[in-house]
Order: structure tokens, then C-alpha cells, then sequence
């Protein structure tokens, strides 16, 4: 069984910064893309940033230069630094990633979210 799950999110000031890890567990034999999405209250999930199993990374316009995201593929982690943190920025952060399991077939999963929160 596969599971993925974030962890760093909390209470930071705005202006500050905040690193989202997410490690995937289980019987991997490996990981394909990840990812992060995030959603707000009321709002549709949005893609924020992905990450090759290269290390090559994709950003969403309305996080560039703010947000990085990386991976260390011998811990099965990836991470996104949030760099200026603004109100807007309070939503719950997902993880996600295309793992070949032990059913030797792709598929995504999902961490359950971790939550940033960002006082006006």
C-alpha cells in the first residue's frame, strides 16, 4: 500500500517562509512526477508546482519566483519552499505523485493535505 504524507505546514507571518515536505512510503518501485496543488475554501484545487523524477520543475505564473520545489529520489521525498508568504497563500497543500507499486502499473496518489496559514 502506497501512501503519501505532507508535513511543515502551520502558522507563519506574512512575509515569512515555510518548507512543505511530502514522502511517499510502501512498496515503490518508483516515482514518476510529483507534485503540489492547493486549494482554498469554496475554490477548485490549482496546480502549483511539479518536479520530473529528474529533478526538472514546472511552476504555476502565480507562484513563480516565490515558490521552489525539489526532490531527493532516495528518500522518496519532494518539497516546496514558500518564500514570501501572503494571505493568499492559505490554502491546504496536497502532494501527489505517479508511482509504479506493486502493481507494476502507474498511478496517482494523494497526501490527505497539510495546511498553511497566513494571518492578515
Amino acid at each position: 500500500q502506497v501512501q503519501l504524507m505532507e508535513s511543515g505546514g502551520g502558522l507563519v507571518q506574512a512575509g515569512g517562509s515555510l518548507r512543505l515536505s511530502c514522502a511517499a512510503s510502501g512498496v515503490i518501485f518508483s516515482i514518476n512526477t510529483m507534485g503540489w496543488y492547493r486549494q482554498a475554501p469554496g475554490k477548485q484545487r490549482e496546480l502549483v508546482a511539479t518536479v520530473t523524477s529528474g529533478g526538472s520543475p514546472t511552476y504555476a505564473d502565480s507562484v513563480k519566483g516565490r515558490f521552489t520545489t525539489s526532490r531527493d529520489n532516495a528518500k522518496n521525498t519532494v518539497y516546496l519552499q514558500i518564500n514570501s508568504l501572503n494571505p493568499q497563500d492559505t490554502p491546504v497543500y496536497y502532494c501527489t505523485a505517479r508511482i509504479i507499486g506493486h502493481s507494476l502499473s502507474a498511478r496517482a496518489y494523494w497526501g490527505p493535505g497539510t495546511q498553511v496559514s497566513v494571518p492578515p
